[in-house]
């Protein structure tokens, strides 16, 4: 037998161990990424075995807002999965909602985003806090388009009265 010979005798079974592997790794595999958004997670960090989280992640808000004229805000709010809403914030409701309804509401503006040269007016607002667990310190302006968007699409949060989408114009 030729060293050719012996090689393509080789290949059938060297196919046969990366079937066996590839299957392998699917079946470890099978079993993941299979949570759904708003089901409990599991954690196994207790001695006794894997047990439900029992409470959902903190959505907790403070938003200051200064209008550029020497009027200065701060109101607390709070929106709870179910819908329950609490704090000061004086369009509560519909604050929780634009945050719920933004495309991840806190990520500032792409550094290279090509933005319109259109001044929005001198506001600024600030939020912190927490939501859905993860730590929130935000600023939105409105000195460009690309501001002006982020802030019209949080405008009951930041501008209570406004209209997500609507512009606040000068307060």
């Amino acid at each position: 037998m030729t060293a050719r010979t012996k090689a393509r005798r080789a290949v059938p079974a060297a196919r046969g161990g990366l079937a066996v592997i590839a299957l392998a790794g699917l079946a470890v595999l099978g079993g993941c990424g299979q949570e759904q958004a708003g089901s409990p997670t599991m954690s196994s960090s207790s001695p006794s075995g894997p047990s439900a989280t029992t409470t959902p992640a903190e959505r907790s808000l403070t938003v200051a807002l200064d209008d550029g004229n020497g009027t200065r805000q701060t109101w607390q709010l709070a929106c709870s999965i179910d819908g329950t809403v609490s704090g000061d914030h004086p369009d509560a409701t519909n604050a929780c909602a634009a945050i719920a309804a933004a495309k991840d509401p806190w990520a500032p503006v792409e550094k290279d985003m090509a933005c319109t040269m259109i001044y929005g007016g001198p506001q600024v607002a600030t939020v912190q806090g927490t939501w859905d667990g993860v730590s929130v310190d935000a600023r939105f302006v409105r000195t460009d388009g690309c501001e002006i968007a982020r802030w019209d699409r949080l405008a009951p949060l930041l501008q209570p009265g406004s209209v997500p989408g609507g512009s606040p114009g000068a307060m």
